[in-house]
Parts: C-alpha cells; sequence; structure tokens
C-alpha cells in the first residue's frame, strides 16, 4: 500500500523522538549540534544561532563527509519550516544508526511564533 507524503511524515514522527522549542532552547544552550535541513535559500533568510545548514535532499549522502555528522552517538536538534522534513530526516539518520536525533516540532514557524529570533545573514557583497 502506498503512502502520501502526509501519511509518511505521521509515521516518521511515530518512530523519532521530537522536542519542542523550549526543549531545542535547552539543547542548543547546552552545545548540541543544531541541524537545518531547508534549502539554502531558507537557512539564509533565517535560521536558529549556530545551526549547520544540510539540505534534506543531500543528508544521507553527506554522513560520510560532513564532520557534523562525523559521530553517531552525538546529540543533533533537527529543524525545518514545519517539522515534516526534520522528521523524515530524523527518522532516515536513525535508520543510519545515529542515536541522539531529535526533530524539533513547528520548526522555524513555531520558534518565531514563540517570539525567539533568527539570524539573518548580513553579508554584503557590495
Amino acid at each position: 500500500m502506498a503512502l502520501t507524503p502526509h501519511e509518511l511524515v505521521v509515521e516518521a514522527k511515530s518512530n523519532i523522538k521530537e522536542i519542542t522549542v523550549d526543549g531545542a532552547v535547552q539543547e542548543a544552550a547546552n552545545g548540541t549540534l543544531i541541524l537545518d535541513v531547508r534549502e539554502p535559500f531558507e537557512f539564509e533568510a533565517g535560521r536558529l544561532a549556530n545551526a549547520v545548514n544540510i539540505p534534506r535532499g543531500l543528508l544521507e549522502f553527506k554522513t560520510l563527509d560532513h564532520p557534523a555528522l562525523a559521530a553517531k552517538d552525538a546529540k543533533i536538534v533537527i529543524y525545518c519550516r514545519t517539522g515534516g522534513r526534520s522528521a523524515l530526516a530524523a527518522f532516515s539518520l536513525a535508520r543510519l544508526g545515529y542515536t541522539g536525533i531529535m526533530s524539533m516540532e513547528g520548526g522555524v514557524e513555531a520558534w518565531g511564533k514563540q517570539g525567539h529570533a533568527l539570524v539573518t545573514d548580513t553579508t554584503s557583497y557590495t
């Protein structure tokens, strides 16, 4: 039986650890790796402080060569815009043997609704 994209996300969420925005704030304060799985243009528009960007479509292929993913037992909070891509990414990384994976419920939309700021790129190339 084929699943819809929504059903696939629901299935992933039933097999991963999700944390709240407040939980993600605590994890970030404790030095946990923050992984943004959105596209680069989304990341540049606004991200959590100190986040590493590896787009969802490349994530599994980057596990072997990206230094942020070197330790399979490291704690990692994953987020996206609303929580769907991060749930799929968390499920996928868990299947690849990562043990400290957490997906942030609601993504950057929930982050902003709770009054937390996003970091934006202020680099000027002119």
